[in-house]
């Protein structure tokens, strides 16, 4: 016998799954949009789908589509080791974030300093034991701060369209059902 929460909550986490895969292919797609600062290479359109996940997904699918996203880049030549804890980093406090207030601005707010301080910093080791690079300890902060506020401006653009276009309410509902 199937009880028919555990029904819907079954349809859920498929549709949060599909939604993960299908924002990390459209991140790997538009893997080539991305500016080299520095020694990292600035990538908005992970922040955007960070911020984005996060609002629909939550933190776990939000960290989810980061890793798979990062992975896949990885694998073909789109991406670097860095890529990893700066994106999930950001996507966690993203969804944690507005999970906890239902607000954009401290969705935003997650992005931003998850990836662009926690994970600057959480890639310094990285850099130096895997990549064998001699860097300062804040030399990512610049160029990660510089990608996220860019991608998380785009993303707080297109969630506020979203919105007026009552596409918010719409996709939670599609999710949640």
């Amino acid at each position: 016998m199937i009880h028919k929460g555990s029904y819907i909550n079954q349809r859920s986490r498929i549709k949060k799954l599909a939604l993960s895969g299908m924002l990390a292919a459209v991140t790997v797609a538009l893997s080539g949009f991305s500016i080299p600062i520095g020694a990292s290479r600035c990538f908005p359109i992970q922040h955007l789908v960070n911020v984005m996940a996060g609002i629909f997904l939550g933190p776990f699918y939000g960290v989810l589509t980061a890793f798979c996203t990062s992975l896949i880049r990885n694998l073909i030549g789109t991406g670097s080791l860095l890529a990893f804890p700066g994106s999930m980093i950001g996507a966690f406090l993203s969804a944690l974030l507005f999970q906890k207030t239902g607000k954009l601005l401290f969705s935003c707010l997650g992005e931003i300093g998850g990836t662009g301080i926690i994970g600057a910093l959480v890639s310094y080791p990285l850099a130096v034991f895997f990549m064998g690079k001699d860097l300062a300890v804040f030399f990512f902060v610049v160029p990660f701060l510089l990608s996220t506020v860019c991608g998380t401006l785009m993303a707080a653009a297109l969630f506020e369209i979203f919105r007026r276009l009552g596409l918010v309410s719409y996709l939670n509902r599609l999710i949640k059902e």
